[in-house]
Order: structure tokens, then sequence, then C-alpha cells
């Protein structure tokens, strides 16, 4: 029994960590799969929420816990509104002078504007670790009480339920709105598009802009999750993302969602049955198997050139 409780907890704890994950890693998905380059300022983007809703809920800390809501909702908001913001820069910036170049250009342009927007945040905000506050406390505990206990907090089902939303949302918005059908209209011919009288620059924009949202939510539940933020705080999560977009099938939604979840899985089992050193070693061989195997990802299809 001991043992069933311990890997359901690694298995809560994984999935908490890995819905986060698929989060971020629609951004990288979605991005690649319109215009076939690879965001890498998008973990940036995603400290960069984190911090907007640090500093938003500690302006509105004097209204007192009975406003909680209110601030995480007012902390949400601002964080989506920024990081879109930026998501729109980034594109405009770093991606509409350079598309259509050789695909090492707007590799070395998106790689310099991360660098930006770390160096930024460094002088803005500082280099230290910057507490957190965990506002969503308690949970639910499974198990006897003299013996080893499954715990699942409210934190994690808050992580789970708003990821859930967000993932219908976006499949819904994909599936039935106008723009989410010119959104796979563009991913599946972009200069065909074009001569069809879609706004193909519009629609590349509004893929970042979603992404980046994603990424603010992601950014804002997983800064009280691990109660700490710095300006390091995106890159090692955005290679975590970028590695389940890939494990996932870049380019696929769901494979984005699918990739997050087993690389959260595996990271908990590592650290929990193993040592939390070889969480990263684990994570990082998982995308090297699956480069050298099945280099399409578990969702992915083979690209087909258009002649």
């Amino acid at each position: 029994m001991h043992d069933v409780l311990y890997f359901l907890q690694q298995l809560i704890n994984g999935l908490t960590v890995g819905s986060a994950y698929a989060l971020i890693a629609i951004g990288y998905t979605m991005v690649y799969g319109i215009i076939g380059m690879i965001n890498f300022a998008h973990g940036e983007i995603y400290m960069i929420g984190a911090y907007i809703s640090l500093i938003v809920i500690t302006g509105l800390a004097t209204l007192g816990s009975a406003w909680l809501p209110l601030v995480l909702l007012v902390a949400l908001i601002c964080a989506v509104i920024v990081s879109s913001s930026m998501g729109w820069a980034v594109e405009r910036v770093a991606y509409r002078p350079v598309r259509g170049q050789h695909r090492l250009i707007p590799l070395i342009s998106a790689i310099g504007m991360s660098i930006f927007l770390q160096n930024y945040v460094h002088l803005a905000q500082g280099s230290r670790n910057i507490g957190f506050p965990s506002l969503i406390q308690g949970g639910i505990t499974m198990g006897a009480e003299d013996g080893f206990q499954t715990s699942i907090s409210y934190m994690q089902i808050t992580i789970f339920v708003v990821t859930l939303v967000c993932m219908t949302a976006l499949s819904m918005f994909i599936s039935k709105s106008r723009l989410g059908r010119a959104c796979r209209a563009v991913s599946q011919d972009l200069k065909m598009s074009n001569l069809l009288g879609i706004d193909t620059n519009r629609i590349i924009a509004a893929t970042f802009v979603i992404g980046a949202a994603l990424a603010a939510v992601a950014g804002l539940l997983l800064g009280m999750y691990y109660g700490s933020i710095d300006p390091l705080f995106g890159f090692i999560a955005g290679l975590k993302a970028f590695t389940a977009a890939v494990l996932g099938g870049i380019g696929s939604i769901p494979g984005a969602m699918l990739g997050g979840l087993i690389l959260g899985v595996a990271e908990a089992m590592t650290s929990g049955y193993l040592s939390g050193e070889y969480k990263d070693v684990v994570s990082f061989g998982l995308l090297i198997l699956i480069l050298l195997f099945r280099p399409t990802g578990l969702l992915g299809k083979p690209e087909v050139e258009k002649i």
C-alpha cells in the first residue's frame, strides 16, 4: 500500500508540472506549425508573465484574503496583456523583418531577443530570487494517519483545472472560430492562403499572441507552485517545454499536451525513485531518444515538401 500511495503522489506531482509544460509548449508548436520556426524567446515571455503577476499581487496585497479571487484574476489579466504584447513585439521585431530568409537568421534573431529580455529583467528587477506568495493553501490527503499519505494540494487542483479550461478553449477556438480556421489554412500553405485573401501577417502575429497568453497563465501558476522566480526562471522551463513540444510532435497541439504530461511524469518519477539531480538528464535523454528513433515526435507527421 505504501508503494502504491508513493507512486500516486509522484504521478500527481508529475501531472502538475507537466500540465504547465504543456501550456508553454503550445506556444512553440503553434509558431512552428505556422511559419516553421522556433521562438526561442518564448521562455522569457513566460518568465515576464510570472514577474508581472508578482508585481500585481504585491500591489494588491493590502486588499486582504477576502479579495483573493479578484487579486488573482487581475494578476492573470495583467500578465496575459503584457505577455501577449511582448509576443506581438517579438514577432514584429525578431521575425517579420527576416521572414523568408535562411532559417539560421530568424534563429539567431530569436536567441538575441531572448538574451535581451533576460538582461532587461536583470536590470529592472535584479538577479536575486524573489519569493512568490503561495496564495492557494490547503489540500486533500489520502491514506492512513500512521503511514504514508498521498496529498493533492488545492494549488495542484487549480493547475489541473486551469490547464484543462485553457486547452479546451484553445481547441474550440482553433476548430470553430474564423481566426482559428485561418490559422489552420496558413499552417497548411502560407503562400496559397495569402493568395486567397487571408492576411497572413495578422494570423502569424495572432499565433505569437495566443502562445504568449498561455505562457503567461503558466507563469502565474508555476510561480505560485514553486514559490520563487528569477530572471532565469524561463530559460530552463522554456527548454523543457521545447522538449515537450518535440516529444509530442512539433507542430501538433495535442502532441504538445501529451509531450508536456509525459515529460512532467518522467521528471517526477526520476526525482521520486532516483534523485532530483537526474531529472534533467532523463528529460533531455528523452529528447535525444525521440530525435533518434522518431524525429517527428509521438503525434507528429512527416513534412511533405510542396512542389
